[in-house]
């Protein structure tokens, strides 16, 4: 399993338009926080650069801790492609996925996968906070598990990334 793309941290290190994806994924973060949820966010994009799917954290208002961005993104985009067409898209993540959500990829069909905050400065960000409970094992690590590719890229713009989360897990206990 190859995996690409161990560090970037700046706009000018990222390909193409990723940067301007990840960017996305933060405006789509922030009215996540706005709206009261958890300040994560991801978006599904195409080969062709087309945004098709676009996903808020899902744990507000049922309160449901696997409501993740990408996992639910994933399982709206399993029911809306094939697994063909999804191994030509990329998902942007506002913060890596988790194994749960990268397990989503996996199965979804997904053939890159984008991501801002790592999981392990996002602990340091939540630290015990029991609405997330930082689960620090890297996508690669999940991905180089499995039987397909699944290219990745970041952590990218930690820094903007990180200013999303500032605040938000110490006043929410």
């Amino acid at each position: 399993m190859k995996t690409i793309g161990a560090e970037a941290n700046t706009a000018d290190e990222l390909p193409g338009e990723d940067a301007r994806f990840l960017r996305l994924t933060f405006a789509v973060a922030r009215r996540s926080l706005a709206s009261g949820s958890h300040p994560f966010a991801a978006i599904l994009v195409d080969a062709d650069g087309a945004v098709l799917m676009e996903q808020e954290n899902g744990y507000l208002p049922e309160r449901d801790m696997t409501a993740h961005a990408e996992r639910v993104l994933m399982s709206r985009a399993s029911r809306a492609y094939d697994p063909p067409f999804l191994s030509r898209c990329t998902i942007y993540s506002s913060a890596e996925p988790c194994a749960m959500c990268a397990g989503a990829v996996y199965w979804a069909g997904v053939g890159r996968v984008v991501y801002a905050l790592s999981e392990s400065r996002l602990r340091l960000l939540t630290g015990d906070h029991p609405e997330n409970p930082t689960l620090d094992l890297p996508c690669r690590e999940v991905f180089a598990t499995g039987q397909r590719k699944v290219e990745v890229l970041g952590p990218a713009l930690e820094d903007e990334a990180e200013q999303i989360h500032r605040d938000v897990w110490s006043r929410s206990r």
